[in-house]
């Protein structure tokens, strides 16, 4: 009797279980934009993700061109600009004494085998203009404008390393409009940890990309953690066309 019971209770959980898998949808919770608390933050605007003679172009190229991901970083620059919204940057750079790790993760033995992001030092800039380590030309206008704020680099993937959440709590920001390089690595680590220091957080998912391979997506991994994670997904049309539509809109994903 006892083992029919069981049985039986199993078969409940069981059913009830595949009836909340069959139906179950992820809720949209969307995110308002006030642009006195709002930021947008941009991860690895550099030449050795963006460029054709980026160290990375080989791997990434394809995912950047088809996303028109250059374009649309700059279209979110611009549209924040535009109503006075905060921009931030968190770069990527390595110099000479990190050479010193004894041990990285893939990519990040791949970064230092390739020399990407390197600079010569901390405290110069001797062949900087036009590196790997440099923003794209077009961008530097808009980032070199006395009002963006570049904070100090991220060593990994995410802003645990850098100044980065300093910095917008310092200014009263406690929500973030995410776009940069690359989707599954720096662009996710900041979403997770952005997330996990009590920020909202909406991600501009054209306005990055990632290595894409025979074998591995890591755009596709991007958008499937992007939906779960992130308060909202936008394309750069709807996130450019919600900021300049006024200084408090209540935004959610189309």
């Amino acid at each position: 009797m006892k083992t029919r019971t069981s049985i039986a209770i199993v078969a409940i959980v069981l059913g009830s279980l595949a009836a909340i898998g069959a139906n179950a949808q992820l809720p949209d919770p969307g995110l308002t934009i006030d642009t006195a608390r709002t930021a947008v933050v941009i991860t690895d605007p550099q030449n050795d993700f963006l460029s054709p003679d980026g160290v990375t172009w080989g791997l990434v190229g394809a995912s950047v061109t088809a996303n028109k991901t250059v374009e649309n970083i700059e279209s979110l620059i611009k549209a924040a600009k535009s109503v006075g919204m905060p921009v931030f940057i968190s770069p990527h750079y390595y110099y000479p004494t990190d050479d010193g790790w004894q041990f990285g993760g893939a990519v990040e033995t791949m970064m230092h085998s390739v020399n990407m992001f390197g600079r010569t030092g901390a405290l110069s800039t001797e062949g900087f203009s036009g590196s790997g380590a440099d923003w794209l030309e077009r961008y530097k206008p808009l980032i070199e404008d006395g009002k963006t704020v570049v904070v100090s680099p991220h060593k990994v993937y995410g802003p645990d390393t850098n100044d980065l959440v300093l910095q917008l709590r310092k200014r009263g920001i406690d929500k973030v409009i995410l776009g940069g390089m690359s989707a599954n690595l720096c662009t996710e680590s900041h979403l997770r940890e952005l997330l996990e220091q009590g920020f909202e957080v909406a991600v501009v998912t054209d306005a990055t990309a990632a290595a894409q391979t025979p074998d591995i997506d890591g755009y596709a991994a991007a958008l499937t953690n992007f939906r779960f994670l992130a308060n909202a997904n936008w394309t750069t049309a709807q996130a450019t066309g919600k900021i300049k539509a006024g200084p408090s809109t209540a935004v959610s994903a189309e």
